[in-house]
């Protein structure tokens, strides 16, 4: 016979298993920061190290502000944290016609560096098409990698 405690005990396995965050933020500079220390608190109160994390979200969300940004339109940051602590990384903007490619930025250019950032940083990271034109650019960070 099952128990209420037993359920109990299966949901709360359960919820420890995965954890998801997602929020909209404006498409502006101020919108990619916070979204770097949003990410920072979320990690923080699920217990996990924040270690490289806050710098790939910087460079995806600068990058949805730069290069993905729509007047009106927000983007959206997404944090899943599975049970065996990859943490999965994605930011959703407007321009789907615009897909980010790593690039060789001469010596003297101040930009072009981010998406080296984010391979060096993650384990695996992609872009994916999402619903109404838009586009998500994903990065999972290994449990290693969590780490500072």
């Amino acid at each position: 016979m099952t128990t209420l405690s037993d359920v109990n005990g299966e949901m709360t396995q359960a919820a420890v298993e995965a954890r998801h965050f997602t929020l909209l933020l404006t498409a502006s500079r101020r919108g990619a920061r916070l979204a770097r220390l949003l990410t920072e608190r979320q990690l923080n109160a699920w217990g996990c190290p924040s270690g490289d994390a806050p710098h790939v979200v910087a460079e995806l969300a600068a990058n949805a502000v730069a290069h993905g940004r729509v007047p009106g339109r927000d983007f959206r940051l997404t944090l899943r944290l599975d049970a065996a602590g990859t943490l999965r990384i994605e930011v959703t903007d407007a321009r789907g016609d615009r897909i980010p490619r790593i690039q060789d930025p001469g010596e003297h250019e101040e930009s072009g560096r981010g998406l080296r950032i984010v391979a060096g940083c993650a384990e695996r990271w992609g872009v994916a098409g999402a619903p109404s034109g838009c586009k998500t650019v994903w990065a999972e960070l290994a449990p290693g990698r969590a780490e500072p």
